[in-house]
């Protein structure tokens, strides 16, 4: 499926949609071949909220409510700013014309050698290798600025087989299974854990193979 968001500042040159005050040091916008990676702002909330008021993606989501408004995608931006939600959030975009098609993260553990990295993409835009291309530019990302990072953990529904297809095509190891919360569904799904160590990701970091 082929689909198009075509938003207020999208027609805007890559520089002008980069400007220096998006730019952070701490999470880089992170470029690739058909992406660009960067905070989210407010030019992005009718996008936001039009795809991930979905129940698609909220169900394969653990914290994304269903029904999600323009209020809800409008917090959501608010709150990224603040840092209040996980460590880095990027808006997953088009690097051709700017448009929105999802989410990434990254989120501290408990663990200071392993972060967590969380994702979704907007149903017209899956099955076109979009979500594994951010998630190697998230990953590289990581490896490469965070050098007490040991391995990078994430989780995905047992049911969701092209998020399990990600992480795999990135070289997660399959770790276990377990219970976690899903906000839009009101009750614990089961998921499958997954992760990737520095050692791994260095002697796959040419991504050959794995595309």
């Amino acid at each position: 499926m082929q689909g198009e968001l075509l938003r207020e500042g999208q027609s805007r040159s890559p520089e002008e949609r980069l400007r220096p005050e998006r730019l952070r040091t701490d999470c880089p916008v992170l470029l690739s071949e058909r992406l660009v990676l960067r905070a989210p702002h407010e030019e992005d909330i009718d996008a936001l909220a039009h795809l991930a008021n979905n129940a698609n993606v909220a169900t394969m989501v653990s914290r994304m409510p269903h029904p999600y408004t323009t209020a809800d995608a409008a917090d959501f931006v608010r709150r990224t700013k603040l840092g209040e939600i996980g460590k880095c959030v990027y808006a997953i975009t088009r690097a051709e014309n700017g448009a929105f098609l999802g989410c990434c993260g990254v989120e501290p553990t408990a663990d200071p050698q392993t972060v967590e990295i969380g994702y979704w993409l907007g149903e017209p835009y899956w099955n076109q290798g979009y979500m594994t291309e951010a998630a190697h530019a998230l990953i590289d990302m990581v490896f490469r600025t965070r050098e007490n990072v040991a391995q990078i953990d994430a989780r995905c529904r047992v049911m969701n087989v092209a998020s399990r297809r990600v992480v795999q095509k990135c070289g997660f190891q399959f770790q276990g299974s377990g219970l976690a919360a899903s906000l839009a569904l009101g009750s614990t799904v089961s998921v499958e854990w997954y992760r990737l160590d520095r050692k791994t990701w260095m002697s796959l970091r040419s991504w050959g193979g794995l595309r």
